[in-house]
């Protein structure tokens, strides 16, 4: 730049028309701007105000905000450019989200200025535009740490190459593997890879070979690509069997002399009919008239499992076990699992139990914790237990029937203080023995099932309150280390969008915050029972809710309405369990409290090996409806509308819960438009409007495995549908999609 102008003196004040041009160069970061341009939105493009304008931008330019693109073009310097560091999130599209810890909204970044980042890479990014809303859009400058997450995929070998498809939609290219290296490979396999280079100017990323899953569409072969795919073992190394088969599962004199018998008192496990581990009991004895010692039996796995040793490590990595629809994947190993810490029947097992003594008004007249022995005398299904709860007749009626007696009374207590009632179905399939789905089912919540819950809720609260605080010698409380179960109270934002949206089904929801909102919450889940909307306000009242987690700083559990709440019965299936098993027992021996920091740790990963659990078991849900409804290519189905988007409709059908999408652009008949303000959509020409509830009839247009995806055409009274032919692909082809338009990415999702 020519003419300079010496800087302004440190400390001077920018003038106006200076602070304008600094606000455009920052908010269109990559953009250039004229001269005559920067004069006239500053203040006007008099001479003079041309002649100012010129000599703010010397000031600039020296100061190096500014840079001369071509002559008399000027833009914002690269190292002015605000420079943001977070994690890639890559769309089907191409595209990426930068997720910034501290942004409220994720930065957009288009597909060319991605410099071939990859979903969960670390990057670098600097913002090129921000929109007049505030929102950032970026180019990624620097690839800080590639992700080491696998990809699974279907391997496409070629003459020379090979080419693996990947399953996630956030892998949108195909990964190159050398032929040379990995001639093992066959064409159609399932596959697991790891991205190793991508090249500026190449089309595809370079993966390395983890693993061979089978031939795709074999179940055995899906269902380990799952696990794969959230990075999920699906057996145990052979050093972690060899220790589990070390473990001395002897019940000797002495250790049962250690603990409290209760080998002679009734004593009972209710599970689901395809349970193999065992891990919790139920017994009752009667003291006197209208008095009832109820003992809560957990499987004593810490008798086993010692801290630190290679099972207990596992446990940590694994966090929970697994549940896909067709298999469980044990947190341990079988021998513990489903011998040495199952509470089978007629065998002499111990437990870690917690004991109350309580009448029928529900007051606990006294509580024991501590380590005992049982003898389980027979095992119940959930299906057997409710027939004597039905009839009055069976084994151990007498028993069953006052447990459940008190559970009921138990449940309605809990809701009267202000508990939230969230009942919804869980889909179940029914399988052949190669795992093809043959029908659906759902899985009812009876009062044998709430029976069983309302004990172990019992024993989770009152083990919480115990481990909580000790009592100092002067009879104060003083807190202890714990591992809480914790949910918070809704925010009132979430609330204010939930109220706004049942509102169009003509339902008002008056609280904002409090106990009170849980009251109107059951009132509300209450009214819509069997409705059309019944589906879409249990979704979005649960989403509505805080989500519940591990920690050691107790805000209470909201969504059960207890101040201390933590998870003590499922210590087979859960790490936390085990924790608070080692805890309890410390503090029951009059151990102090413990260090917290590394209890934390344990707890935050706990928490994200939940939500890991959770999604690998959706995905295989999903995958076994899409595989079910496959068979039905063509067929049309009644069902109601589930979820609105600004690309496309959700239909849940009526029959099997199979929920599938419907692409605007694809309805026949007219052009359809997502009104957000109104949450339809809203046909152009017809006037046709779709809302949530809306009742739905539908054909199964396409059914993609490898995708995990069930298209559906929506089929409207009064416009013209189109027949289905052989250019539905019937689910073979890989028909990449338009990106669904993401308005807004919140944090926490």
């Amino acid at each position: 730049m020519n003419k300079r102008q010496q800087k302004a003196p440190k400390g001077a004040r920018r003038s106006s028309r200076e602070e304008i041009i600094l606000h455009m160069f920052r908010d269109f970061p990559n953009t250039q701007f004229t001269l005559k341009y920067l004069a006239s939105i500053s203040g006007g493009a008099s001479k003079e105000g041309r002649r100012e304008t010129f000599e703010i931008l010397g000031r600039l330019f020296d100061e190096g905000i500014v840079e001369e693109c071509s002559r008399e073009k000027y833009r914002l310097s690269q190292q002015h450019r605000p420079h943001y560091e977070g994690v890639a999130s890559m769309t089907q599209s191409g595209s990426v989200y930068v997720e910034v810890e501290g942004l409220d909204e994720d930065i957009f970044v288009n597909p060319r200025n991605t410099a071939n980042a990859l979903d969960g890479d670390r990057v670098e990014v600097a913002v090129i535009h921000r929109g007049r809303d505030d929102r950032f859009e970026g180019e990624i400058t620097r690839i800080i740490e590639r992700s080491r997450k696998p990809y699974v995929g279907v391997a496409e070998v070629g003459a020379h190459q090979i080419f693996v498809k990947a399953d996630s939609r956030r892998m949108p290219m195909d990964i190159y593997l050398s032929k040379r290296d990995y001639p093992e490979v066959h064409d159609g396999e399932k596959v697991v890879v790891r991205i190793v280079d991508w090249q500026p100017g190449s089309k595809s990323p370079v993966g390395e070979l983890v693993e061979r899953l089978g031939i795709a569409g074999n179940n055995d072969t899906e269902m380990h690509a799952i696990l794969a795919e959230y990075e999920l073992p699906y057996r145990f190394e052979p050093e972690i069997e060899e220790a589990a088969k070390a473990i001395d599962g002897r019940v000797t004199a002495h250790e049962i002399a250690r603990r409290r018998d209760f080998r002679k008192v009734v004593t009972f496990t209710v599970d689901p009919a395809d349970a193999k581990d065992f891990d919790d009991a139920l017994s009752v004895r009667k003291v006197r008239d209208g008095v009832w010692e109820i003992g809560v039996h957990i499987a004593d796995v810490t008798h086993y499992v010692k801290p630190h040793s290679v099972i207990d490590d596992e446990a940590v990595e694994r966090g929970t076990s697994v549940y896909l629809v067709d298999r469980t994947v044990p947190m341990l190993p079988e021998r513990l699992s489903n011998e040495l810490c199952s509470l089978r029947p007629n065998e002499t097992s111990l437990c870690f139990s917690a004991v109350f003594t309580m009448n029928e008004d529900l007051e606990i007249l006294d509580e024991w914790f501590g380590r005992t022995v049982i003898h389980s005398d027979r095992r119940f299904t959930y299906a057997e237990a409710q027939e004597v709860i039905e009839t009055g007749r069976g084994d151990f009626a007498e028993e069953i029937l006052t447990l459940n007696r008190l559970a009921q009374a138990l449940r309605t207590r809990r809701f009267k203080n202000g508990a939230i009632s969230f009942e919804r179905q869980e889909v179940k399939f029914k399988l052949d023995e190669d795992g093809k789905p043959l029908g659906v089912y759902f899985k009812e919540q009876k009062e044998s099932n709430q029976m069983i819950e309302e004990f172990m809720l019992l024993a989770n609260r009152r083990v919480a309150e115990f481990c909580a605080h000790r009592r100092n010698e002067k009879g104060r409380a003083v807190p202890r280390t714990m591992v809480f179960r914790v949910h918070d109270a809704p925010s009132e934002e979430k609330l204010d969008r939930f109220r706004q949206f049942i509102l169009r089904f003509g339902h008002v929801f008056k609280a904002s915050k409090g106990r009170a909102v849980a009251k109107e919450m059951n009132k509300l889940l209450k009214q819509v029972k069997g409705s059309t909307e019944e589906n879409a306000v249990t979704t979005m009242a649960v989403r509505s809710m805080a989500k519940a987690y591990y920690s050691t700083d107790n805000i209470g559990h909201y969504g059960l309405a207890f101040p201390y709440y933590t998870h003590f019965t499922s210590p087979i299936r859960r790490y936390p369990d085990m924790m608070v098993h080692r805890l309890l027992a410390h503090y029951l021996e009059g151990g102090k409290s413990v260090e917290k920091e590394p209890v934390e740790e344990l707890c935050v990963r706990a928490s994200d090996r939940e939500i890991v659990a959770a999604e690998a078991e959706r995905a295989s849900i999903k995958y076994k409806m899409v595989e079910f409804m496959k068979e039905h290519i063509g067929e049309e189905f009644d069902g109601h509308i589930s979820g609105l988007t600004e690309w496309g409709v959700y239909v849940e059908l009526d029959d099997t819960h199979i929920e599938g999408m419907s692409f605007l652009r694809d309805i026949q008949g007219d052009f359809f438009l997502f009104d957000e303000q109104q949450y339809e959509i809203v046909g152009r020409s017809t006037g046709i409007r779709l809302t949530l509830g809306s009742p739905a009839r539908v054909r199964v247009k396409r059914a993609d495995l490898q995708k995990r995806q069930l298209d559906f055409e929506l089929l409207l009274p009064g416009l013209p549908t189109r027949r289905p032919n052989a250019s539905d692909d019937r689910g073979k082809g890989r028909g990449k999609r338009s990106e669904p338009g993401r308005s807004s990415r919140r944090k926490n999702r």
